[in-house]
């Protein structure tokens, strides 16, 4: 499909999927595993809201039409709108936790934060799948975070190996252009620690909600001329960015999104002018054709019961991503019950699960995701599992991966991470887990 063409079949499915957005419901029963799905189908966030949503519900409906659930155990959940606001993502935690959850994933780093200390007294796991708090790798304080995958901090440590690859850094300039909230600031410590390592200056350019106002911001990226642009946006803050930089003629290939912004609806509105932006691909990209998208067309789409508005959304970026957060519940809770032998497991059980994660090749491709999904191995000091990630460049049509493997640096990052969850435990007087003793 063109990419004019998918953009317009894009924008059909989001009318669709935002007015059908509450419909998404299956109550639990007592022989049922409940988890609430935050969503937002609705508001400026909504394009890229939509399809990690439909990614995300598809996969517990494949478990449950083809496998009748986690070893026999249906999974019911129900969406609830948040429309990216974190007032209205504790909202809908509040109401929907009396169906005892044993998971939650608010994607939004700011509803994160302030959930932190809420799932911890109610013992429900908060999922947080390359995104959330990057200190919340730290399980000995954030015990019941799981920033799987990847954290902010290791994403933005992986960007600058790649740029810095390309040759010295000394005397070079690279911006930030982030939205304005908890998630866009997230990568700023970790760069300023780069800077000083490598010698660059580092310009901070923030973008007020919901970022369609960004002519001052490109102006002063022309004025300055930065060797990289850093794009740490979200819904139509990416592709006003991508649009102001082709009118400032800030070339494409100098600018890296974080994976919250390089996917089809970051890049599509700009069409073939888009082409050569990058992204760093949080372990995939638009995979298409693994045997668990074959799986969901023949379980779910040929009959007539795929949450997308449009089957050709199966496979982009997000939908991938939402796939891939529900398959690491879904294993967490079956670690869970291997432990206790339980068919219905508490939230407590699904931390210990997701605490004691461990995924290797082989089960991947057992699951059905190839080659999408890097090996996990989480422990009480690992919350994040793993840290590794690809850069795709999109060519106009479709993305392409154009890097080797890159891995963060753990013993940069470690202990910026444990300063950080050092302070906070002082600040909520938290006695860290002695992970020694965690099995």
């Amino acid at each position: 499909m063109k990419a004019s063409n998918k953009l317009k079949a894009a924008a059909a499915a989001l009318a669709v999927a935002g007015a059908l957005g509450g419909a998404q419901t299956a109550y639990a029963q007592s022989d049922e595993i409940f988890v609430p799905v935050l969503v937002y189908r609705t508001g400026a966030y909504a394009p890229n809201g939509v399809p990690w949503a439909n990614g995300f519900v598809d996969y517990l409906k494949l478990v449950n039409e083809r496998d009748g659930g986690v070893n026999g155990t249906k999974i019911a959940f129900e969406e609830c709108e948040t429309g990216y606001a974190t007032d209205r993502g504790v909202e809908c935690y509040e109401r929907l936790k009396s169906k005892k959850p044993v998971a939650v994933n608010p994607l939004s780093t700011g509803i994160t934060f302030a959930l932190t200390e809420k799932v911890a007294a109610d013992k429900i796991a908060l999922f947080t799948t390359g995104y959330g708090r990057s200190e919340s790798a730290d399980g000995s304080v954030f015990a019941w975070n799981f920033p799987l995958l990847g954290t902010y901090w290791s994403a933005a440590d992986m960007l600058v190996q790649h740029v810095a690859k390309k040759g010295s850094l000394k005397g070079k300039k690279i911006a930030l252009v982030y939205h304005d909230s908890p998630y866009g600031k997230e990568p700023i410590k970790v760069l300023e620690e780069h800077s000083k390592k490598h010698g660059f200056t580092f310009i901070k350019l923030p973008v007020t909600h919901p970022g369609v106002e960004q002519k001052a911001t490109w102006l002063q990226i022309r004025q300055q001329r930065p060797d990289y642009v850093f794009l740490w946006g979200w819904g139509v803050m990416n592709s006003t960015s991508i649009k102001e930089a082709i009118a400032v003629s800030y070339p494409r290939l100098q600018m890296y999104g974080v994976w919250w912004s390089s996917a089809e609806p970051d890049v599509l509105p700009a069409e073939a002018a888009a082409k050569g932006y990058n992204g760093i691909a949080l372990g995939h990209s638009n995979e298409r054709d693994a045997p668990v998208h074959k799986d969901i067309a023949k379980h779910l789409y040929d009959k007539g019961k795929g949450t997308a508005g449009n089957k050709s959304e199966v496979g982009d970026v997000l939908y991938n991503r939402g796939m891939i957060s529900a398959m690491l519940v879904v294993e967490s809770i079956r670690n869970a019950q291997a432990k206790t032998k339980k068919k219905v497991v508490t939230g407590e059980d699904v931390r210990w699960g997701a605490e004691n994660l461990n995924l290797p090749a082989a089960r991947i491709k057992a699951l059905g995701f190839a080659d999408m999904v890097q090996p996990v191995k989480t422990a009480c000091n690992d919350h994040e599992g793993v840290r590794r990630a690809r850069i795709h460049t999109w060519d106009g049509n479709t993305w392409s991966y154009t890097s080797d493997w890159l891995e963060a640096d753990s013993k940069f990052l470690k202990p910026l991470i444990a300063a950080q969850a050092k302070a906070y435990a002082a600040e909520k007087k938290i006695t860290p887990r002695d992970c020694s003793k965690e099995k």
